[in-house]
C-alpha cells in the first residue's frame, strides 16, 4: 500500500513536513534538507495485523544520507485475506487476535529481560493512525541480508535460551496481559492446523495425485498424531512458562553492521506464554520456508540450537530443563510447522524450482515428525 508522510504522521500534507522534520530531528539529532522518499517495504501479506512497512530516507543539511523506519499495525478486520477465509475462522480471528501485541516488545518490563547481545530497535514515535490503525516510527537497523551459518544460529539459539530464562518470571509474564498458557498456539492450531492442515492431509483425492502419493506413511502419521492434538497442546501447558518472541526466525533476528555480536529483535508474535523451546521451532524453520536454506540442514542446525539454547537456560540459573526444553521445542514446532507446511499449490507445475519447493516442504514435515517422535516418542 502506497503510503506519504502525512499518512503516517495522521497529518495534513501541508504540516507534514515540519512534523517529519521534527520527528527525524528528535530521533537522529539531523535536520532534513531536500526531497523525502517513501518506499514500501516487500513483506509476507499472510501477516493479518501489519498493514504496511515503510522506509523514509532522505539527506541531512550536511549532504549524510538519513533513514527511519515505520510500521503500520491494523486490527484484522482490515486484513484484505480476511474475506478469502471461512466465515466461522473470520469471526474468531478478529475477535481473538491480539492486533497490537507486538507493541510489548518496548514495555519496560520486555526490555529489562534482554540479556547482552539481544536489543528492540529504537521506538521514536507511535502515531495513533484512527480507526484500529498505529503506526510505529522506529530505528532503521542496518543488518546484514545473509550469514547465518551455523555458528550464527548457534549464537542465536544461546541467547533465546538466556532471553526466554529471564522471561519466567512473574513480571515477564504479566507483560502479556493475561492469556492463559499456550493460547497463541491454540488459537493457531484451531485457525490454521485443523482447516489448512488436517482436513487437506484428510482428502483422499488430493493425496493420490503422484506428487503426494509416496508420501502416505507421513500423511498417515501426520493424521494419527493430528488427533493427539488436544494431548500435545496440553503436554506444553503443564511446562515451564516463559513470554517468548513468538516469530525467532532468523528473518526477525536482525545481524546489526555495527555490532555483529548483537542481534536486533522485531516482529513479536504468538504473545501468550509457551514452553521454554518454543521459540527454537521459528529459529530452525525460518530460512527453510524462505527457500533460503535447504531443508537437509535441519538435523544439525535443530541439534546445535537446542544445545546452545539448554547452555544460555542454564547460564541464567535455569538447570536441569534440558530434556523438558527439547520437548517444548520438538512438540511446539510440530504443532506450528508440521501438519500445514506442505505447498499444494504447487502440485502440477512442472518447473524445476516449483519441485524442488515442493520437495523441500516435504522434508521439512518429515523432519519435524521424524524429530518429535525421537524426542517426545
Amino acid at each position: 500500500m502506497a503510503a506519504t508522510p502525512a499518512d503516517l504522521l495522521a497529518t495534513s500534507p501541508d504540516d507534514a513536513p515540519e512534523a517529519l522534520a521534527a520527528l527525524v530531528h528528535d530521533a537522529l539529532g539531523v535536520r532534513i534538507d531536500g526531497a523525502v522518499e517513501v518506499t514500501a517495504v516487500d513483506y509476507v501479506h499472510d501477516a493479518p495485523a501489519t498493514g504496511g512497512l515503510y522506509r523514509i530516507a532522505g539527506r541531512t543539511e550536511t549532504g549524510e544520507g538519513w533513514s527511519v523506519f515505520c510500521k503500520v499495525l491494523q486490527h484484522v478486520r482490515h486484513w484484505p485475506q480476511l474475506a478469502l477465509l471461512p466465515a466461522e475462522l473470520r469471526d474468531a480471528l478478529a475477535e481473538q487476535l491480539p492486533w497490537r501485541s507486538e507493541l510489548q516488545l518496548w514495555d519496560a518490563d520486555q526490555l529489562a529481560t534482554f540479556p547482552v547481545g539481544l536489543r528492540a530497535p529504537r521506538l521514536f514515535r507511535l502515531v495513533d493512525l484512527g480507526d484500529d490503525r498505529l503506526a510505529a516510527w522506529q530505528e532503521d537497523v542496518p543488518h546484514e541480508r545473509n550469514g547465518w551459518d551455523l555458528d550464527r544460529f548457534a549464537r542465536a539459539g544461546w541467547l533465546l535460551g538466556r532471553w526466554n530464562a529471564r522471561s519466567t518470571t512473574p513480571r515477564a509474564l504479566a507483560v502479556l496481559g493475561g492469556f492463559p498458557p499456550g493460547y497463541a498456539l491454540r488459537m493457531y492450531v484451531e485457525n490454521a492446523v485443523i482447516h489448512r492442515g488436517l482436513r487437506v492431509l484428510a482428502d483422499d483425492e488430493l493425496w493420490s495425485h503422484p506428487q503426494l502419493a509416496g508420501h502416505g506413511d507421513l500423511r498417515h502419521d501426520l493424521l494419527g498424531l493430528g488427533a493427539r492434538i488436544p494431548e500435545l497442546l496440553d503436554s506444553l501447558d503443564a511446562m515451564v512458562q516463559c513470554a517468548p518472541h513468538g516469530d525467532a526466525c532468523p528473518q526477525n533476528l536482525l545481524c546489526a553492521l555495527d555490532s555483529p555480536d548483537t542481534l536486533v529483535v522485531i516482529d513479536l508474535s504468538f504473545r501468550s506464554s509457551h514452553a521454554l523451546g518454543f521459540d527454537l521451532g521459528q529459529l530452525l524453520v525460518g530460512l527453510v520456508h524462505a527457500g533460503a536454506r535447504r531443508a537437509s540442514t535441519l538435523p544439525e542446525t535443530a541439534q546445535l540450537i537446542v544445545r546452545e539454547y539448554v547452555a544460555g537456560l542454564e547460564d541464567e540459573g535455569i538447570s536441569g530443563h534440558a530434556d523438558a526444553a527439547a520437548r517444548g521445542f520438538a512438540t511446539s514446532a510440530l504443532l506450528r510447522s508440521g501438519f500445514d507446511s506442505f505447498r499444494y499449490d504447487l502440485i502440477g507445475d512442472p518447473s524445476e524450482a516449483a519441485r524442488r519447493t515442493f520437495d523441500e516442504r516435504v522434508e521439512l514435515a518429515r523432519f519435524l515428525l521424524d524429530q518429535y517422535r525421537t524426542i517426545v516418542g
